[in-house]
């Protein structure tokens, strides 16, 4: 039996956006376009505000990352149709008053010349910005409503800015073991397509996943001086405290969920706050346990995630963050 096939239909997009301003920047910005920009880039956003004024330009949309502790900011610049030098003007103008910023453009098509100037950017610049080029396309098969899909026309190049970093400075041979380590764990995290998003490995003592919250995260971490591996819920800004205690009058029923006892600290008169599970007896620098030990972390990170993570969207007193042009940057976990 001949299966009947459809045909794949490519569709004006101003048949679904007649007008940018009106219809596309709030599409974008809404859940829907938000998940796919998302899935395109590869990190969790948190819309802030839509046509923000930045110097003398109004951004588009300008969003927060979730998926990382720092105040990192996202301006998103959009147009129904082929990129221009204004716009181009408008992305460096962003950039020149944040300290730490990723910079989306989005268009019907990109000129060679502008997909070429962001290549270079990204170059020239430190892993503090990013620069993106996104093609916005709409198709549909035979009669269906058109749907949306994103490519990704310019993005950093990861490879080169690893090559630079390790011409810059030898990792020792610990850093190194350290990276392989997170190398393990996002493998696994990828292999079993969680629900965790996995995050680039660096040689250092923990990694940080998202939880959908600014301000909330989910942070593994390694002591081989210990012996010991944790995941832990971590939360800061400047209400953390409020947060915690929220958290902690429902710590019976979250240790129930979560099967686990925890350790629960406050930190009062530190900027954040932590819950953390232990693994004792586990000596990260030994990698033949890695596998054991790679498994336990994306399990808790996972069962993390779905016990504090519907909880820290629903976290209140969230104070307003306002934009500034020195972002500060997040203390690593402390080694317990």
């Amino acid at each position: 039996m001949t299966v009947k096939l459809g045909k794949v239909i490519r569709v004006n997009v101003r048949d679904a956006w007649p007008n940018e301003a009106i219809y596309f920047t709030p599409w974008l910005a809404s859940p829907e376009g938000l998940e796919l920009l998302q899935d395109a880039l590869e990190m969790d956003l948190e819309v802030e505000a839509t046509e923000q004024f930045i110097g003398p330009f109004k951004a588009d949309i300008v969003a927060k990352r979730t998926d990382t502790p720092d105040e990192h900011w996202v301006l998103i610049e959009n147009q129904l149709e082929k990129t221009d030098h204004r716009h181009l003007g408008q992305l460096l103008t962003y950039a020149a008053g944040l300290k730490a910023a990723t910079i989306v453009w989005v268009a019907e098509r990109f000129e060679e010349e502008h997909r070429a100037a962001l290549d270079w950017l990204n170059s020239i610049t430190s892993d503090e910005f990013e620069f993106y080029g996104l093609e916005i396309e709409l198709w549909r098969i035979d009669a269906s409503p058109p749907a949306p899909m994103f490519n990704v026309i310019a993005q950093p190049n990861e490879w080169s800015r690893d090559v630079k970093h390790s011409a810059d400075a030898a990792l020792s041979d610990f850093k190194q073991l350290q990276q392989r380590y997170w190398q393990g764990v996002r493998s696994l995290l990828l292999e079993k397509k969680s629900k965790v998003r996995p995050r680039k490995a660096h040689p250092q003592h923990w990694a940080d996943y998202s939880l959908g919250r600014a301000g909330t995260w989910l942070t593994a971490c390694v002591n081989s001086g210990k012996k010991t591996i944790s995941v832990e819920f971590a939360c800061r800004g400047p209400e953390n405290k409020a947060w915690f205690d929220q958290l902690e009058a429902q710590k019976a029923v979250i240790e129930a969920e979560l099967g686990h006892a925890l350790s629960w600290r406050r930190l009062d008169g530190k900027k954040q706050c932590r819950i953390i599970l232990f693994r004792e007896e586990t000596d990260p620098a030994a990698e033949a346990d890695w596998p054991g030990q790679h498994a336990w972390m994306v399990e808790m990170l996972e069962r993390f995630h779905s016990v504090f993570g519907p909880r820290a969207r629903l976290l209140i007193g969230e104070a307003s963050v306002e934009m500034a042009a020195d972002i500060e940057t997040v203390e690593a976990p402390e080694v317990d």
